[in-house]
This record gives C-alpha cells, structure tokens and sequence, in this order.
C-alpha cells in the first residue's frame, strides 16, 4: 500500500438530534474526490472517533469506504479507519472496520494508562492481530514510542505505517533511521502533528515526506495549493500560504484546546455543508472566532485564487 498525495481525515458530521448523518457524510468525501487525496481515514481524529460508538464507528467507516469505491478515479486509493482507546474497544474498531470494507488501521493511542514499551507494543501487535488489515502506528498522547521499539514493530509486515504526532524532531529522525536499518522500503512515514502544513518543511528533511491535511476536509482548494508548492519545491508560494491562511489558522486553533477538530468543522459550515456541531468535550468556535476563521479562509481563497490568475494569464 502506497500513499500519494495529501492524506485526508473527513468529519463526522452530525444530524441536530445528535446522530451520525451518513448522508452528509457521504457528500462531505465526494465532494472532496475531484481534489485527489492520496488516502482517506474515516473515523480518526478529526471525525471524532473518541465520540463514537463501535457501529457509529463501523458505519463512518463503510459509508466511506462505498464512496470511495463508487467515485474515486484511482481504484487504489486507501481507506484507513481509526482503532485506539481500551484495548477491548480498539479489537471491536479493528474487527468492524475490516468487515466496513476498510484497507488498513490507524492505531490510536490507549485509553489513558501509560504503561512500559513492552506493554505499548503488545498492544500495537494485539490490534494487528485482530484482523487481516495491515497498520499505521500513531506516535501520540499515551503511545510513545522508542527507536527500538519501533524497529521491532517494523519487523511484523503487518506494520507498513508511522505517523509522528509529538513534534520531536530528534525522536522522529531516531525512529526514522532504526525502521530503515530493519531493511524495510515499505513502510511509510508521515507528519501528523496539528495543522501539519506548518512543521512539513522540517519533516520532509527527516525523510517523512507525507503529511495529514485537516485543513484538506475544510478548504482543499488551499490544502491542495500548499502541496503543489511544496511538491514543486516552490518555497516562495509555500511560505507565502503558511504566512497568509496556516499560521493565522494555527493562532486562532491555539486559542481553545480541541479546536484542531472544531474549526474543521465550523469552516465547513461556513462553506454550506451543515455538518453540526462536535461532541463534548470538544466546544464549538463562538461568533467572535467564527467571523475570524471566516476572514483567514477568505484570505487563503483569496491568495490561492490570486496565484491562479497569474498562473493562467503567464500561459495564455
């Protein structure tokens, strides 16, 4: 399994009773298969899955899977669903999201203990176990993860996937290095850190060249402007968006804990699409920040529409 191209964690949107609304759902990830995302991972962090029950879960996931199959124009491209939390739980996502139809697993940390190494690895190799579905290793939270203990996991093929949310550099090229000597050229690296398109730079030096998009699922047309650049290693274009739209985005994102899902989901609302509001203990954007991601959008549209121009006439 390959990823190419910006990776994309769709909403969960809910119905103003406070259920899972599958057709918005669906609308949501087709309406952002025209912009060629290079994998789709339904039910993680940014859909909320520490607010879902197991077949909420399940049916996020199969909804999403009968999307991708139906619209995308790359017959390849992943779904990747979450398993994480109490070890009983994370079986139970492995085993729906397999029979959902998904490709692979996101393993999310455990639910709030912390135990030794040892006991992080098992539980990574207990999740893998469960089912048929190859798995990406989130390096977050409760699962931290030594250089060696990475090493080992990368000896199981099972295991094709790191994703790095802790931000340190050190630790990531460490781990980084210790799966390469294991001789795998497989297994693949990505930035998963909040609103990643600003520390990409820096990832994509340790050898990590893939990153998730939150901001994909809220305005692809700017997600997909700052990965051309950045593909294109035009530095001026990219720095330019960080300056414009993300480090405006991370500001505001800064201001309340959680808001890395929450103005995902207010910026979609702001385009049309009603997907509701998050689940406790996520709060939504008051009026105040509502009307400032308002402005940052408007100026990244602005920005990337501006650049189209020039682009356009520079051709004709």
């Amino acid at each position: 399994m390959r990823f190419e191209g910006i990776l994309f964690f769709p909403v969960t949107p809910f119905t103003p009773a406070g259920g899972v609304d599958l057709d918005l759902l669906a609308e949501h990830v087709s309406s952002r298969l025209p912009f060629s995302p290079g994998g789709v991972f339904p039910a993680c962090g940014t859909g909320e899955i520490h607010a879902l029950s197991v077949n909420e879960a399940a049916d996020v996931v199969r909804t999403t899977v009968e999307v991708v199959r139906r619209e995308s124009a790359d017959s390849s491209l992943p779904v990747v669903a979450g398993a994480g939390g109490p070890l009983g739980v994370a079986l139970e996502l492995a085993r729906a999201a397999a029979d959902a139809g998904a490709d692979a697993l996101l393993v999310l940390p455990p639910y709030l203990v912390t135990g030794p190494i040892a006991g992080t690895v098992a539980y990574v190799e207990a999740i893998a176990a469960a089912t048929d579905l190859p798995v990406i290793v989130y390096h977050r939270g409760s699962a931290v993860f030594t250089p060696a203990a990475m090493a080992h996991l990368a000896r199981n093929p099972k295991v094709i996937g790191f994703k790095d949310g802790m931000g340190d550099i050190g630790a990531a090229q460490e781990i980084a290095l210790s799966v390469r000597e294991t001789g795998r050229e497989d297994f693949q690296f990505f930035n998963g850190l909040l609103t990643a398109e600003l520390t990409q730079g820096a990832y994509r030096a340790l050898g990590m060249p893939l990153y998730s998009s939150a901001a994909f699922a809220m305005a692809p047309e700017i997600a997909v402007a700052h990965y051309d650049a950045y593909t294109a290693g035009d530095e001026e274009r990219r720095l330019a968006l960080l300056d414009v739209f993300y480090r405006p985005l991370v500001r505001l994102r800064d201001q309340t804990p959680g808001f890395g899902v929450s103005l995902i989901k207010a910026g979609l609302r702001l385009g049309g699409l009603a997907v509701g509001s998050v689940r406790p203990p996520l709060v939504d954007p008051t009026p105040t920040q509502t009307d400032e991601l308002a402005a940052i959008l408007a100026a990244g549209t602005a920005f990337v529409s501006a650049g189209s121009a020039v682009l356009e006439t520079a051709r004709s």
